[in-house]
């Protein structure tokens, strides 16, 4: 009797990730769309403010725009199906989301300095930097949840 030889390795599909717009309703990929939401937000509010100290707030732009397109081409080559293709992808994408997590606490945490030192000089730019602040922290948390999600998952 001849043992069966299991069919080569030529790709690697995870069974419990689905494609297309399903993608956004199962739990670990869910937060893809709120993280480029929140992080699109955190960029587009550092950049409207009038930046009092480039080496703070360049380091949150860094951050928030470099995370954002990484997120995207995540987003992307879930969405596309572009993971099929290598069995090591969520290790890498938990990876990604683990290191991100802990870059984008330290620019919240620069960004709510620079809030504090903008309070006493101009009013709009305090507020927007309120903004950003808030929607930093925000993202960082989806950054977190994402991490751990697709870790334990």
């Amino acid at each position: 009797m001849a043992a069966r030889d299991p069919p080569p390795a030529s790709s690697y599909v995870p069974p419990d990730v689905p494609s297309g717009v399903g993608l956004l309703r199962t739990i670990p990929f869910a937060f893809f769309a709120p993280e480029l939401v929140f992080g699109f937000w955190v960029w587009v509010l550092v950049a409207a403010t009038q930046v009092a100290t480039p080496l703070l707030q360049g380091w949150v732009m860094y951050v928030s725009l470099t995370s954002f397109l990484i997120s995207l081409m995540f987003f992307l080559s879930y969405l596309l199906g572009f993971y099929k293709r290598f069995e090591s992808w969520r290790v890498l994408d938990s990876l990604y989301h683990g290191t991100t997590s802990i870059l984008y606490m330290s620019a919240a945490v620069l960004q709510a300095h620079e809030t504090i030192m903008s309070e006493s000089k101009n009013l709009k730019n305090y507020y927007i930097n309120t903004a950003a602040s808030f929607f930093a922290f925000i993202t960082t948390l989806l950054y977190i949840l994402h991490a751990f999600s697709i870790y334990y998952h």
